[in-house]
């Protein structure tokens, strides 16, 4: 069982936070990781590129000129790829760039991005993350109590308006409910602070996929079928010559 330290908001030390080292991964999700991050990289182009192919560019089908006697090269059409104003050859077209990724794998992706961040120690965990007011200056002194400079991301159970207002006007923090945290923002800082009820909800998350059932290995099918068939086969009733009955099962 890991523990990691719980701070209060002025940086000391309050208790311990207890983290099971079965939930944790890193001996495979190396691969999830990077399908997870390209599949979202890859969901953020708006795919709107377009260009207008030699059938979309406006024009007539007259030849600009005739074929010989004047010198010039020959030219069927001024929808033409190699002329100005005509089309693209090959060019991009409206298109989306969202790629599939299994429910399993993002699972994976993020245990082991999580797992990483707290091997690494890039985690503090905070009792709290509550200002009385949403003024830049009260965030601004609890990252220095907390010996914090951007880029951060704070993790916290629920958005709290003023907490955001506080810290939206200092450059490379950026701060999400423990239920939206994703695999790419886990990779893109240096420090992740995250509240205790934020680490519960967290922990939620893991423990859907660690209480998965495994699959059931085929030697185990086949004993279970080969115990049911033997209990199944019918007995046989013999008499003896002093007329004692003896019960036999089929071999």
């Amino acid at each position: 069982m890991g523990k990691l330290k719980v701070h209060d908001m002025k940086g000391k030390a309050v208790g311990n936070l207890d983290f099971s080292d079965d939930m944790l991964v890193s001996d495979k999700g190396e691969q999830a990781v990077r399908d997870v991050v390209v599949a979202m990289m890859a969901a953020r182009r708006a795919g709107t590129a377009s260009t207008l192919s030699k059938g979309e560019v406006a024009g007539s089908n007259a030849k600009p000129w005739k074929q010989k006697g004047l010198g010039r090269a020959r030219a069927g059409y001024r929808q033409s790829p190699i002329w100005r104003g005509g089309a693209v050859a090959f060019g991009p077209h409206p298109r989306s760039y969202d790629k599939k990724v299994n429910k399993k794998v993002q699972k994976l992706a993020f245990m082991r991005a999580f797992s990483d961040v707290i091997s690494e120690e890039k985690i503090l965990v905070v009792d709290e993350l509550i200002l009385a007011e949403g003024k830049t200056r009260l965030f601004a002194e609890l990252m220095k109590k907390l010996d914090l400079s951007g880029p951060v991301l704070f993790v916290v159970d629920k958005v709290d308006e003023k907490t955001v207002l506080a810290a939206r006007n200092i450059p490379k923090i950026e701060m999400v409910a423990a239920a939206n945290l994703n695999v790419y923002q886990l990779l893109r800082y240096k420090k992740v602070v995250v509240t205790k009820s934020a680490m519960d909800v967290i922990k939620a998350r893991f423990g859907e996929v660690v209480a998965e059932k495994p699959a059931e290995k085929p030697a185990e099918k086949v004993e279970e079928a080969v115990e049911k068939a033997e209990e199944a086969k019918p007995e046989k009733v013999e008499e003896k010559a002093d007329g004692e009955q003896v019960v036999e099962k089929d071999k």
